[in-house]
């Protein structure tokens, strides 16, 4: 029996794509905006990165559904996969990674819903997830932008690929920076850097 057809077109997809990782990265910015994030109680900001990560999860992976439906030859393909082992493909590397990463970030916002926990839970349950989920997404944003020429693109210069990708990068960067600032110090309970976790939430999202 043959699986469902693919009949969504890459504009519409793509089209989909954007608009659910914009409306993640609005939840995360509003999330950790000065203006909100100083004032919001944490059973506010709480559900408000719970929710952006599940948008961020769901654009992730309609991103690998589509990496894995486009066919290397150019031809089109019979039928939708949802799932498919393509290791040879960067895309697939790329789009599977950082869907990965999307789901450490729903584990790293659930837990951060969860009260009275230690500091040693909020780092193995908080914390850990939040940095694994940054390492994926800074892998995925440098396959992606390694992908589209990085930093040794020749030719006529950056193309819309590049920039976006670039800007992808970018971002992951500064989600890395939040993670790593976010650390609970066991001696004292706090942050890291609990201004640079913040920023660097927000920068990552915009």
């Amino acid at each position: 029996m043959s699986g469902p057809s693919l009949t969504m077109t890459p504009v519409r997809l793509n089209t989909r794509i954007g608009i659910l990782f914009m409306i993640g990265s609005f939840f995360f910015a509003l999330g950790s905006a000065p203006g909100f994030s100083s004032v919001a109680p944490a059973s506010v900001l709480g559900p408000v990165f719970f929710i952006g990560s599940l948008f961020f999860t769901s654009a992730g992976y309609l991103q690998y559904v589509q990496s894995i439906n486009l066919p290397l030859d150019g031809s089109a393909p019979v039928a939708l996969r949802l799932a498919a082992w393509q290791p040879r493909r960067v895309d697939f590397w790329a789009s599977g990674i950082q869907f990965a990463g999307t789901l450490w970030f729903n584990l790293n916002t659930f837990n951060a819903m969860r009260v009275g926990l230690t500091v040693k839970q909020q780092d193995l349950r908080i914390w850990s997830p939040d940095f694994i989920g940054s390492i994926c997404f800074l892998v995925a944003s440098g396959l992606a932008w390694h992908a589209v020429g990085g930093v040794f693109a020749k030719g006529s210069g950056p193309n819309r690929p590049w920039w976006i990708s670039a800007i992808n990068m970018a971002g992951s960067v500064f989600f890395m920076f939040s993670a790593i600032a976010a650390f609970v110090l066991p001696d004292t309970g706090s942050f890291l850097d609990a201004t640079l976790a913040n920023s660097g939430t927000f920068l990552g999202a915009v």
